[in-house]
């Protein structure tokens, strides 16, 4: 993956490769800028640099959305960006409940407000929003570090009442009308692109009714899986309970993602055009490209299913060029809290909150290597730091949370911004 270039003026110039980037950087001709994304910054003026046009290009999803940066044919970066938009919608409700409790304890009496509150125009709930503030966030970023000319996104539709309800026509679709999604993409992404039976994948993968039509099943989304030509024929028209009575966890699993809302086609569907209009606000020209061109364009290069090589694909394309092996993952994490206290389950305070950010020099959320020499816990450790007032730090790292690290090993890597990274 390419390293992002800024010229003494902060200027974005062409990514350059890793070797070069290393090269700058041991001459001292540049110095890091940025470490996620990787970005050095020359100390030597360049004089009419020329620069190439390159493309931005998105794969928006409900839970992960890729990102790839194209010049030409070549895919020089990737990454993948992993949205809280659930997290989000189960703290709102938590909250609501808590509150809820409270007011009828404490105020059962006062009358209710909510009735009189209108929402604006273009309202998304803030689960939706995170997700496309996130996106609208990092396209923003990558467009000061590298020289973009445009922008490709995929606009994709889910037809969930048709999913719902195959026979739905007419005036039916008064409610709303999001028609043009294939039942059998929809499945793939629900059931992960692997049998459901027996979790086989890279293999052909057939619609399978969970409960036969012989015996009344239904072609409603809740009633079809993915599986396998052996698993398939194998099935036949049992029940399900029979065919898998040996395999109780299996039974379970599959009866319990059967009936799983359509909440991940909702969050694109209620997002896209939103996205859009941010994204053009940017000024730059924004393309638009369906998922059935997407999956064609990758499944003709025989090119692996992730959300980052979908966006890589998305728009028109002729062939690929791919220089990333292992793409940025790009977690979000929010940036805190405002709570002055922390609740049990109940909704009662147990400790106080501090209103002090920093402490040592730190703040929670700041990405630091500690290298411990003495004591308990010797090693290096990387990962993003929760701070206390006593300095002694939590670390969050790939293996797992180290605590009590004192501040005085820690050494900062990248500021908080309300991310995580990994490669």
């Amino acid at each position: 993956m390419r390293v992002f270039v800024l010229n003494k003026n902060r200027q974005p110039l062409d990514p350059c490769r890793p070797a070069r980037a290393r090269i700058l950087l041991s001459t001292g001709k540049a110095k890091v800028y940025r470490r996620y994304p990787f970005t050095i910054i020359l100390t030597e003026e360049i004089i009419d640099p020329v620069t190439h046009d390159h493309k931005i290009k998105i794969d928006p999803g409900a839970k992960t959305s890729g990102f790839a940066i194209v010049q030409g044919e070549r895919v020089v970066w990737g990454a993948e960006l992993i949205h809280r938009g659930f997290q989000i919608r189960d703290s709102l409700t938590s909250r609501r409940q808590l509150r809820r409790s409270r007011r009828n304890r404490k105020t059962r009496y006062r009358k209710p407000r909510f009735l009189n509150r209108t929402r604006p125009k273009g309202w998304l709930a803030p689960s939706l929003m995170s997700r496309v503030q996130n996106i609208e966030t990092w396209t923003k970023k990558l467009i000061k570090l590298c020289p973009v000319a445009g922008i490709s996104q995929e606009l994709v539709k889910f037809d969930t009442q048709k999913l719902e309800n195959p026979e739905i026509s007419g005036i039916e679709y008064q409610q709303g009308t999001l028609y043009g999604y294939e039942l059998r993409e929809y499945l793939l992404e629900k059931w992960n692109r692997k049998c459901a039976y027996c979790g086989t994948t890279g293999t052909q993968l057939e619609i399978e009714h969970i409960k036969p039509k012989s015996k009344g099943g239904s072609d409603r989304v809740s009633n079809l899986a993915i599986a396998c030509h052996p698993c398939n024929q194998a099935k036949s028209n049992q029940d399900i309970e029979l065919f898998l009575s040996n395999k109780p966890s299996i039974l379970k699993r599959i009866l319990s993602k059967a009936k799983r809302p359509l909440a991940d086609a909702a969050c694109v569907n209620s997002t896209r055009w939103k996205l859009y209009h941010d994204l053009k606000s940017t000024g730059l020209p924004v393309e638009v490209g369906s998922g059935g061109l997407t999956k064609f364009n990758r499944c003709r290069q025989n090119l692996p299913k992730t959300h980052w090589l979908d966006a890589a694909n998305v728009g028109k394309v002729e062939t690929l060029i791919i220089e990333v092996t292992n793409p940025l993952i790009i977690t979000a994490k929010g940036h805190g809290t405002r709570q002055i206290c922390r609740t049990n389950k109940y909704g009662f305070p147990t400790r106080h909150c501090s209103r002090i950010k920093f402490h040592k020099g730190f703040q929670t959320g700041d990405i630091v290597r500690a290298v411990v020499t003495k004591g308990k816990k010797i090693g290096t450790y990387v990962g993003r730091v929760a701070t206390r007032k006593s300095g002694s730090f939590n670390i969050s790292t790939k293996s797992g949370l180290v605590e009590g690290i004192s501040h005085k090993y820690c050494q900062f890597i990248h500021r908080k911004d309300g991310y995580a990274y990994t490669t």
